[in-house]
């Protein structure tokens, strides 16, 4: 899960004084920053994992991780911590802001992870979050520290060449791949160990090379450069020099093709998988097969990772490999294939939005978001009207994984652009309008909305109809104006008949009917329309609508004093909404399961889940939302509920549920038997 920390890959060796250093320094009530500094390929992330979990049973909320590897800028770097504590924040709120509110009651543990691409931002971002958050402690593991007044900087140094616990590490990954090591082995182990002066990501990268050369032949090469090598160019120590030696004689042992494929994939933002490297990185010597060939002998060279399918690099052999594509002139010709593969990916997953592969696309714009923001900074560079296109598309994938402010940004963005009237910009009006209204902001949705539809008529693009027809009916049915959101849709489906399933547009346009029926008391009809398009949604698969239609039919089912059948759809709706993994919708779901246990006479269960319910309002920076006519059910429900057990006993239950974690008190109850 995201902001977890990170599984160990291999055996964690040596460190015992320093990790019990960082363990007592975070364990600590202050400082409340702690900085474990060093140079690339020295072991600080694994050090930091391993003290996180040494100190995590002393921070009630617990310990989450950013991996801020892949982060640039300050856009990217609030969104990744925001992500990694659990923060979905809806409201029109500064991210940063929202971040600090969030985390302000909190005792926890934030540990930032390589952050050097937003050092500045980065040292801005922990002051405030300091300040704001008095049980807040922040572990960084970064190149260089902040400079701040509460700041306890630990500099980690290389193993002890002659010691142990190099000796350890390099036999150990060396075992990997050759399987055994005689006495005279060990022997020059120990005299590779001190040319490479204890650098964990060196010793890793000769022992990789154990694969195919013997260990004499690999301390004679190392020899031989570390001899002859330059000075650091920048001044820095000469463990840098063996550091950059030891990647650059992997560099060298590497065939050129996968010299030019190691420097392609840096275009990546994050980790990648083979299909994607396919696509971005084919082109000139370098084929679809060579590609595929070639991931595999930088992973054996332990130039790439990989867990699953999916690949990353280290940070210090990403910076050698992006050196590398600015020396080659292939810069821009990559990006561009980069964000081009990206753009093709987000239309084959908006054009099966409603089929079953839905899901499947959620979770990879959740894993693929870095790499989208990436591309889509390059539309908006060189290709305006690709870009609109690209951000017009995110809207739904983006505000149901908690980055509504993100989609909002690059709208904007995107639409502050010079670019060609027609569809792409329709899209991009109607997918802000949305955003707006999710924010709050409901004049400048409604406004944006209207201009949007106007333009789609004069153009003739019936999907830019529906889609404004939408963003202005829910703008509608958020504040309490539902015979308005009734009209536009009905206006819009007139206007551009078709199956109900024609488009993703023309559905959530029927979904928007469903609910202004609901509010107008037209319980048979809405519910009707509801059970004939959640048919027509579990026959092609979707989730999304699907979620949608079992909450309405909840509601529709309350009101009609039916509460076995509310349990039943309420139950559904959210299962929807885990396998998408929308925390909005969750919320609201849950809500609505409250009253329906209310209303089965389970009250103390509504109780404990108005507590879980409640807290994940809490991880969307709003209080209660929704529709104006669900406020009524949930306090009549809850008035039942507190009646019926007392006041002492349904805040106890109350509390209970608020103080356990949310996912997995959720998960609990819908993988129950109840």
């Amino acid at each position: 899960m995201v902001g977890e920390l990170p599984e160990e890959s291999g055996t964690f060796v040596g460190r015992e004084t320093e990790l019990k250093l960082l363990a007592e320094a975070l364990s600590s009530s202050s400082p409340r920053l702690v900085t474990l500094t060093g140079g690339g390929g020295i072991g600080k992330s694994r050090l930091a994992r391993a003290a996180a979990r040494a100190v995590e049973d002393g921070f009630p909320d617990g310990v989450r991780w950013a991996d801020l590897g892949p982060v640039t800028g300050e856009r990217l770097l609030v969104s990744a911590v925001s992500t990694a504590v659990g923060l979905a924040d809806q409201t029109p709120r500064h991210p940063v802001e929202a971040l600090c509110a969030f985390l302000a009651t909190k005792r926890l543990l934030l540990v930032l992870d390589s952050g050097e691409g937003a050092w500045a931002a980065g040292r801005d971002l922990v002051g405030d979050l300091l300040t704001a958050c008095p049980g807040l402690t922040v572990l960084v593991a970064s190149r260089r520290c902040f400079g701040l007044a509460e700041e306890k900087v630990l500099e980690l140094g290389p193993l002890p060449a002659d010691g142990p616990d190099a000796l350890a590490l390099f036999t150990e990954r060396a075992l990997a791949f050759r399987g055994r090591l005689g006495h005279a082995d060990l022997a020059e182990a120990g005299r590779i160990c001190r040319r490479l002066e204890g650098i964990p990501l060196a010793l890793e990268l000769a022992a990789a090379q154990t694969a195919h050369s013997t260990l004499p032949e690999i301390s004679a090469r190392l020899g031989s450069r570390l001899d002859t090598g330059a000075a650091d160019p920048d001044g820095r120590p000469e463990r840098h020099r063996t550091m950059a030696t030891a990647i650059g004689w992997s560099h060298e042992l590497c065939r050129p093709a996968d010299r030019l494929l190691w420097a392609r994939l840096t275009v990546f933002g994050g980790s990648f998988d083979l299909p994607s490297a396919r696509a971005v990185c084919t082109g000139g010597p370098l084929t679809e097969a060579g590609v595929s060939e070639g991931l595999e002998r930088l992973t054996a060279q332990s130039v790439l990772h990989r867990r699953g399918g999916r690949y990353w690099m280290l940070g210090a052999v990403r910076d050698y490999g992006r050196r590398w594509l600015t020396a080659l002139g292939e810069h821009e010709e990559v990006a561009g294939r980069h964000a081009g593969h990206f753009l093709r990916l987000l239309r084959l997953a908006d054009a099966e939005w409603l089929g079953p592969r839905q899901i499947i696309w959620f979770t990879w714009s959740r894993e693929a978001y870095t790499d989208l923001c990436a591309a889509l900074e390059h539309l908006l560079d060189v290709r305006p009207d690709e870009a609109l296109d690209f951000a017009g598309r995110t809207v739904f994938f983006w505000t149901c994984c908690g980055r509504l402010h993100e989609a909002r940004a690059y709208l904007e963005l995107a639409l502050s652009q010079p670019s060609t009237p027609g569809p792409h910009r329709t899209r991009a009006m109607w997918a802000l309008g949305v955003a707006l209204a999710l924010h709050g902001e409901y004049a400048q949705a409604r406004e944006l909305s209207e201009r949007c539809g106007f333009a789609a008529a004069e153009d003739g693009d019936a999907e830019g109809v529906l889609g404004a027809a939408y963003a202005g009916g829910l703008t509608a049915l958020l504040t309490g104006r539902p015979r308005e959101a009734l009209e536009l849709v009905e206006a819009a489906l007139s206007a551009a008949p078709g199956p109900d399933l024609a488009s993703g547009s023309r559905l959530r346009c029927l979904l928007v009917r469903v609910f202004a029926a609901t509010a107008l008391g037209r319980l048979v009809e809405a519910g009707a329309l509801a059970q004939r398009l959640r048919a027509d949604c579990l026959a092609a698969g979707e989730r999304w609508t699907l979620s949608y239609l079992d909450y309405q039919l909840t509601l529709i089912r309350l009101s009609q004093d039916r509460p076995a059948e509310a349990l039943r759809y309420a139950r559904a709706s959210l299962e929807s909404k885990r396998a998408i993994d929308d925390t909005f919708g969750s919320a609201l779901g849950l809500d609505l399961l409250t009253a329906a246990l209310s209303a089965a006479g389970r009250y103390e269960a509504a109780a404990r889940m108005a507590g879980v319910a409640d807290s994940y309002w809490r991880t969307t920076g709003h209080p209660q939302r929704g529709t104006p006519e669900l406020a009524p059910v949930r306090e009549r429900f809850e008035r039942r509920a507190r009646r019926s057990l007392g006041a002492p006993r349904y805040e106890e239950a109350f509390r209970s549920g608020l103080a356990a974690d949310h996912r997995e008190a959720l998960r609990t109850w819908l993988d129950g038997e109840d």
